[in-house]
């Protein structure tokens, strides 16, 4: 399967922001909510202000959360389609394991009728 250049850079660009586990735990935190500030996902989590900032601009840039701004705060939520040029991608390799069960369940047939 030979992709576009633009939709393997959108590919590249989903997985390389959720390659890093902190990243992808803040990113799983703004999907478990309807919206969530810089605040709330700062508390608990262990990581500083600053670095859930830059998390989420990275989030942002790959097109998986989008941002609404509220005076001082800025609210984040999960931004479904993000995910969309991953998902796509991973359907292709879906159809090719279900051809190689099918032709498994065949031989099995074929070995033990």
């Amino acid at each position: 399967m030979c992709l576009p250049m633009t939709e393997a850079a959108a590919i590249t660009t989903v997985m390389r922001a959720l390659a890093d586990p902190t990243r992808r735990a803040v990113f799983e935190r703004v999907v478990g909510a309807d919206e969530i500030s810089v605040a709330e996902l700062t508390r608990g989590s262990g990581v500083t202000q600053g670095a859930i900032s830059q998390h989420l601009k990275s989030l942002k840039q790959a097109g998986l959360v989008v941002e609404r701004p509220e005076g001082r705060n800025v609210y984040y939520r999960a931004q479904p389609d993000g995910l969309t040029p991953l998902v796509d991608w991973m359907s292709h390799y879906g159809v090719f394991w279900r051809e190689r069960f099918a032709n498994l369940r065949t031989l099995l047939k074929d070995i033990d009728p």
